[in-house]
């Protein structure tokens, strides 16, 4: 039982030590926090107190030149003063309270005190951060509105330094500029006396002003040299010359009314006038545009001008040879009519052909009267040559289309001519032709001709009789004419090929039978047959006399069909 008491006073024992120490570990530990904050407000309120204020008021004592800003500075002086003196050293004694519970471990209502300091801090840094803001903003504009006028100044010079050097070259406007150059003078001195009194708002719009005058005359000093020279020189030179240009040409025969050239210039000038009126006040919007616009219409005029003499000499070249072939044209065109009756009496010309020929004659006359009335516009100057070339180019392309059609035209007709022609040459070849057939069957005697030779013959004399009808007929139908020859010639070449067959098969006949008689003792088959194939042969069979004969020999002589034709071509 002594055991079990002694046990659990050990146990007890142990835990009494244990929250000892723990409570200990806590305490030191809430210790050194505390004494991290206290450090750490201290620190922040000597940043408070190190404010760059005092270093501010001294830059602001130097440029301190009214009433008004010495006031400001007076009251600056004293806030910085209440800061230093009363807020600073309050927040100073409560860190010292802080420091001493820390320290004392009095760490009741330590976090409340904490809360305060921090609040304190926050208040006062707040207040001095404004009044350093205050001050800045005034040696801030001070060093950055005199930082910005030095160079606005650096830029005036330069510009002035410019427009002195190059002084004649601004004419009439250089008393504008001047006045300009004064009125900005007076805007930097305007600055000074603003400056003086630390009037910063006024500072602010004379700075912009003086920024928006300098860029402004950086613009004038460039562009005006140029302006004038465009407004006063050139322009009214080239005006000049277009005038001059236009007399001279409409002197020489050109009609440029289209070109309305007086009327044109004359308002050139008044333009020149109103810009020139807004280059003198130095509103230079636009100006250069506008004249630049004006020269390039100045040049359209010049190029209107080239187009002329252009068209000119291209009107002057063309018309004679387009002349020359309207002439020919209409000669060929006045031939063939005075020559149509004749022709429609000897050829069966179409409709289609007459209908064609009508349409070009009709074409022909509308070209004559355009370019008669061409003629009588350019005779009366009542168009530019810009015009007459265009419409002469048209007139040529018509007067060309013309003449290939023309052309086609008379082929048409001349090929009536040459079919004729070619077809009487070929009834000669083609009677020809049949003539021989009737030789070559005259002269090897037969012993009989089959009907179908007969009836090929007659049929192709019948042909040839349509072919000499055709010819005889007055208009003659050139296509039904081709048609003939070309049925007549077929059927002639048919006889004639069927003429020198049958007499060559003929031939090849009688000489195999001839050949074969010395084969007729030795094989009873080769004599009957060659006796089959005489029948045959004197009844005008001659292909199956030929065969009958050849195959009767073969059983004897394989190669006779050979060896026959070898003694044919030597006969």
């Amino acid at each position: 039982m002594n055991g079990v008491y002694l046990l659990i006073a050990t146990f007890f024992i142990i835990a009494v030590i244990l929250v000892t120490v723990v409570l200990v570990l806590l305490s030191k530990h809430k210790y050194k926090k505390l004494r991290q904050e206290v450090e750490t407000l201290d620190k922040e309120k000597n940043l408070i107190a190190s404010t760059p204020v005092l270093s501010e008021l001294a830059k602001v004592e130097s440029i301190v030149k009214n009433d008004k800003m010495e006031e400001k500075y007076k009251n600056w002086q004293k806030r910085f003063e209440v800061i230093k003196d009363e807020k600073v050293n309050l927040i100073n004694d409560m860190i010292n309270e802080l420091d001493i519970s820390t320290s004392q471990k009095h760490y009741k209502n330590v976090d409340q005190k904490l809360a305060k300091v921090e609040m304190e801090i926050y208040k006062v840094r707040e207040s001095a951060n404004e009044l350093l803001g205050e001050i800045k903003e005034i040696t801030v504009s001070e060093e950055k509105y005199r930082s910005i006028v030095t160079k606005l100044k650096a830029k005036y010079r330069k510009l002035m330094n410019e427009f002195t050097t190059h002084k004649d070259d601004y004419e009439e406007i250089q008393e504008a500029i001047e006045l300009q150059f004064e009125n900005i003078e007076k805007r930097f001195l305007d600055f000074e006396h603003r400056m003086e009194k630390n009037e910063y708002d006024e500072v602010v719009h004379i700075v912009k002003a003086l920024d928006t005058m300098i860029d402004h005359m950086g613009i004038v000093v460039v562009e005006v040299p140029n302006l004038v020279l465009m407004a006063q020189k050139l322009i009214p030179k080239r005006i000049e010359e277009i005038l001059a240009t236009s007399k001279e040409m409409t002197d020489n025969g050109y009609n440029l009314e289209y070109l309305n050239i007086e009327y044109n210039m004359e308002e050139c000038n008044k333009n020149i006038n109103t810009i020139m009126d807004r280059i003198r006040v130095l509103n230079l919007v636009d100006c250069m545009f506008d004249l630049k616009t004006m020269l390039d219409y100045l040049d359209t005029i010049f190029n209107s001008f080239d187009e002329e003499r252009l068209a000119r000499k291209s009107y002057e070249e063309m018309v004679a040879p387009f002349e020359k072939k309207l002439r020919k044209t209409n000669r060929i065109m006045k031939d063939i009519y005075n020559q149509l009756d004749d022709i429609k009496n000897i050829y069966d010309l179409s409709d289609d052909d007459l209908k064609e020929l009508n349409e070009l004659k009709e074409r022909l006359e509308i070209a004559i009267n355009d370019y008669k009335e061409l003629l009588r516009v350019k005779e009366n100057k009542e168009k530019p040559y810009s015009y007459l070339y265009k419409q002469l180019e048209v007139e040529n392309n018509i007067l060309q289309e013309l003449e290939v059609n023309l052309d086609n035209s008379l082929k048409s007709l001349g090929s009536m001519y040459d079919d004729e022609i070619r077809a009487r040459e070929q009834l000669e070849d083609i009677q020809d032709l049949l003539k021989q057939c009737k030789v070559k069957i005259r002269s090897y005697k037969l012993p009989i001709i089959i009907n179908n030779y007969f009836i090929e013959l007659s049929e192709a004399n019948e042909a040839i009789d349509e072919i000499i009808k055709e010819l005889n007929k007055k208009p003659i139908m050139i296509k039904v004419l081709n048609t003939r020859v070309d049925t007549a010639r077929d059927l002639v070449l048919k006889l004639y090929n069927t003429t020198t067959d049958m007499i060559k098969t003929a031939q090849l006949a009688e000489m195999a039978i001839v050949y074969g008689n010395r084969y007729r003792s030795e094989m009873i088959e080769i004599d009957r047959g060659l006796d089959n194939a005489e029948m045959l042969y004197h009844k005008g069979d001659y292909k199956d006399a030929l065969e009958v004969s050849l195959s009767s020999i073969e059983l004897i002589e394989a190669d006779i069909h050979k060896k026959l034709l070898d003694l044919y071509q030597e006969s």
